[in-house]
């Protein structure tokens, strides 16, 4: 082949590449999506695909499949998102667990968060509230840290789990406010909550999702939530930066990512019509009224969020020596 002749052939070559991913993105999509959760069916995670799904599936014209796929602290359904066709047909909803934890809790992990999945939208945040039962004698958290450091031994503290995002914000808290605190990890916010609510455990603290209905029930009493502003749903309740503690900020952020490798065009009409179903205002109030601060960004914007929450968490995470595997 002469060299006039190869480069025409590269030449073609790459106009046809370049030509084939708009094709893609004008026609997307073609076919169901499936929705991976990988959390079992009922809970926060599960209930915020599947809310979603109802409206994004009439502006995408195309069936979505939710399917859970729970276990290995999310890393079997990020695995498998990994492991998918980078088309756009599979996406993941994927909280810090998945995507900024894990990686600094499990010396091996069957996926790596930023080589191996691209970020679409923050669908919303599930705000982390500090709740009490009846064991705990203090009505407020300056009584909680007092009768924390009272305790020789140090004060329970229950969670969904070890390495959970409920786990980590009592550590942040404990960093911060220098309490003595024990973690007595449980297989779930409810069966933590149960505890804590008969008097087992003193504190914990939990998304308002998963709390809700114990908080309206008054089984448990919430002291203080770790969101930049008070939640409409607990007007009376204090941020933990209104009581002086600015750095107790955390939540479940939960987001949609997809396989690395999908076309941006395909990426970007994800979000658009994420975002859109988001901003619907009957979808919406659902969120809200489940719990759930609904967001709705920029891929760009989600990843930069990522990477700030990497930073911030890992930090604590290496400083703690808290480590899964």
């Amino acid at each position: 082949m002469t060299i006039r002749r190869f480069t025409r052939a590269i030449t073609c070559a790459l106009f046809a590449l370049t030509a084939a991913t708009p094709a893609l993105a004008d026609n997307y999509p073609t076919k169901p999506l499936r929705w991976i959760v990988p959390y079992a069916a009922g809970g926060g995670s599960d209930f915020l695909a599947r809310t979603i799904s109802q409206g994004l599936s009439g502006r995408m014209g195309q069936t979505i499949v939710v399917d859970n796929k729970p276990g290995g602290n999310t890393a079997i359904g990020a695995s498998e998102t990994a492991r998918s066709a980078p088309d756009g047909y599979t996406m993941l909803s994927a909280d810090n667990g998945t995507l900024v934890f894990n990686p600094a809790l499990y010396q091996t992990l069957s996926y790596d968060p930023v080589k191996d999945l691209a970020p679409v939208t923050l669908l919303g945040r599930f705000p982390m509230i500090l709740v009490a039962g009846p064991r705990l004698k203090a009505n407020d958290v300056k009584g909680f840290l007092e009768e924390a450091k009272a305790s020789g031994k140090g004060l329970d503290y229950g969670s969904a789990g070890a390495g959970s995002p409920h786990h980590l914000a009592m550590e942040l808290l404990k960093v911060e406010t220098g309490a003595n605190l024990v973690h007595v990890p449980y297989r779930g916010a409810a069966p933590s909550l149960a505890d804590v609510a008969g008097g087992q455990v003193p504190v914990m603290m939990v998304d308002l999702a998963a709390g809700a209905g114990f908080i309206k029930g008054n089984k448990v009493r919430p002291l203080a939530v770790a969101h930049p502003t008070r939640l409409p749903q607990l007007p009376d309740v204090p941020t933990f930066a209104e009581l002086g503690y600015k750095n107790v900020e955390a939540a479940a952020l939960v987001g949609v990512v997809v396989p690395a490798g999908t076309p941006k065009g395909v990426i970007d009409t994800l979000n658009r019509d994420l975002v859109a179903t988001l901003q619907d205002k009957e979808i919406r109030q659902k969120l809200v009224d489940f719990g759930i601060d609904p967001v709705g960004d920029t891929p760009e914007q989600y990843a930069a969020l990522l990477n700030d929450e990497r930073s911030r968490w890992h930090k604590l995470i290496k400083d703690l020596n808290i480590k899964l595997d």
